[in-house]
């Protein structure tokens, strides 16, 4: 009998393809069982992604006032909005994926009160009855993992694992032959360089990527530039006058279908970096080390890693850099990036670099949970 899960994932973007391996697992059914209905509920900057991923039966958007920046004020309307939904679904159980500064327990609350009956979740802190299934970080759930991995390891906690034959790599459902965006992007080869970024301190300098362009094209490379409607400006300066400049003229959807195409995507820690992940191109990854590598660097395929990892910013989750001069990333010479795109066009890394992150077999150990 098909069951309908709700499976929670209130942030942005990259957040939403990281949990794509967890999503799959659970639409495929307990331990091989008839598969799920699986509602996906999203922050709004989640939702557009969260429509890419496959197994997903249908998007739900709430703003949580706890996820959010700027945070919704948490009024009785507000709550009452994600109530009705969850109770119009009426789902069988949920299963909330956070990372590891997050809590579950404020979301587990409102389902609970919603009569979601079943709810699993990781959780550093007691959950009294918001948890049905806990599971706690320690030596057998690392905090240290990739992202994707924490989100299936709550998923397998719940009951829930890859069907076989699934690698655990990030997906997106089909895209269109990037043949048929040839009025978009041009003939021929080309390489992508997106550098916009979510919040300043994962920005490399605009002027870097623009002699990063020009190099790349003196090389002989073909570049198009990619961002989002506010970014058009950002876009013509990266681009000058020999990239092709896409500012604007992309939704997610067209974007990732760009990104397919491309051979090689350089961009910073950014949706973009697993949106090209999910549509298997190798990235050259501008990395700020506010956020620890290991857990949200682009997983399971070929990528540079370019960026002082041992900064003094590192792991401060800074949204502007608190260092004077933003030296983790402003070091990194444009002509380190064009070495980076001839490493991994060559299939040889250098030694700072992590050539793919990730299980390579998509499986986990069974994890403890209470």
């Amino acid at each position: 009998m098909r069951r309908r899960v709700l499976v929670a994932r209130l942030d942005s973007a990259g957040d939403v393809l990281l949990a794509g391996p967890a999503v799959r697992a659970i639409a495929a059914g307990d331990h091989g069982d008839s598969p799920n209905d699986v509602v996906l509920l999203c922050g709004p900057q989640g939702a557009a992604a969260g429509r890419l991923l496959p197994g997903v039966a249908d998007v739900v958007t709430w703003s949580a006032p706890w996820i959010v920046d700027p945070a919704p004020d948490a009024t009785p309307e507000l709550i009452a909005e994600l109530q009705d939904s969850v109770e119009a679904l009426e789902v069988d159980e949920a299963v909330i994926l956070t990372s590891f500064h997050q809590s579950p327990l404020p979301l587990a609350l409102l389902l609970r009160l919603s009569g979601v009956r079943r709810i699993s979740g990781a959780s550093v802190d007691y959950a009294g009855s918001l948890l049905d299934v806990r599971i706690r970080p320690g030596e057998d759930f690392p905090e240290d993992q990739p992202e994707a991995e924490r989100a299936l390891g709550i998923a397998e906690a719940a009951g829930y694992a890859l069907p076989d034959g699934d690698d655990g790599r990030l997906q997106v459902t089909p895209r269109p032959d990037p043949s048929e965006l040839r009025d978009l992007v041009g003939e021929g080869p080309y390489v992508v360089v997106h550098p916009g970024a979510a919040v300043p301190a994962r920005a490399w300098p605009p002027l870097h990527h623009a002699a990063a362009v020009e190099l790349l094209t003196a090389a002989g490379f073909r570049v198009v530039v990619t961002g989002g409607p506010g970014e058009t400006g950002l876009t013509s300066t990266v681009a000058g006058p020999e990239g092709r400049d896409l500012g604007g003229r992309t939704d997610l959807d067209t974007l990732g279908t760009v990104l397919a195409g491309a051979t090689v995507v350089i961009t910073g820690n950014t949706g973009p970096a697993h949106l090209a992940a999910a549509v298997g191109t190798p990235v050259v990854c501008l990395f700020s080390p506010v956020v620890p590598a290991v857990r949200w660097a682009p997983y399971k395929v070929p990528v540079e890693l370019l960026g002082d990892q041992d900064a003094a910013c590192a792991l401060t989750r800074a949204r502007i850099c608190p260092v004077q001069g933003h030296p983790c990333l402003s070091n990194v010479s444009p002509e380190d990036v064009v070495d980076a795109v001839l490493r991994l066009g060559s299939g040889i890394s250098s030694l700072g670099s992590r050539r793919s992150i990730g299980r390579s077999d998509g499986r986990r150990q069974t994890r403890g949970k209470q």
